[in-house]
């Protein structure tokens, strides 16, 4: 994933994008350059923090956000289930890299196409059966990924001593 200088002029749609863009990017450049059992490292015990969970993670938040909420899609979640609901940071340990990569980048990429086709203003409906507008939900997306992106920093701070963006 690539980046551009967020706009710090730009009209609402292309901020919010470019935030997500950016906070897109950070948590891949966190997991930039490991190898997968440093990207298992656990953040301390009980917490089953890892940077390979936080990537599963948020690629069930991208498909729950955008695909569940937003397009009305009845799917399921990839990485957790309502037997096993912190699965997606939980079951690492044998988890698949590449694969983990691949879907978080999936789900991006159809978020995005999601995005692509509405308004600010378009809404869909959360499994609490909340109206939620695509406005929200981005500004969701970008406070989740911050608040992650700083997991991010202290797990990669651990596991090498890389700080930074």
């Amino acid at each position: 994933m690539e980046y551009e200088e967020i706009p710090r002029n730009g009209d609402e749609r292309s901020t919010l994008l470019a935030f997500l863009d950016w906070q897109r990017s950070t948590l891949e450049r966190k997991c930039a350059g490991l190898q997968p059992d440093q990207l298992r490292i656990r953040s301390v015990e009980p917490a089953s923090l890892s940077l390979l969970g936080l990537v599963r993670h948020m690629a069930d938040v991208e498909r729950g956000w955008f695909r569940r909420t937003l397009a009305g899609e009845d799917i399921d979640y990839r990485y957790s289930t309502d037997a096993d609901p912190d699965g997606e940071f939980d079951n690492v340990a044998t988890a698949d890299v590449d694969e983990a990569f691949a879907s978080w980048h999936e789900e991006c990429d159809r978020a995005d196409e999601i995005i692509s086709r509405r308004a600010l203003d378009a809404t869909g409906h959360h499994r609490t059966g909340t109206e939620v507008s695509m406005r929200w939900i981005l500004t969701h997306m970008i406070e989740e990924y911050s608040r992650h992106n700083g997991h991010a920093d202290l797990l990669r701070e651990r596991i090498d001593g890389a700080t930074g963006y």
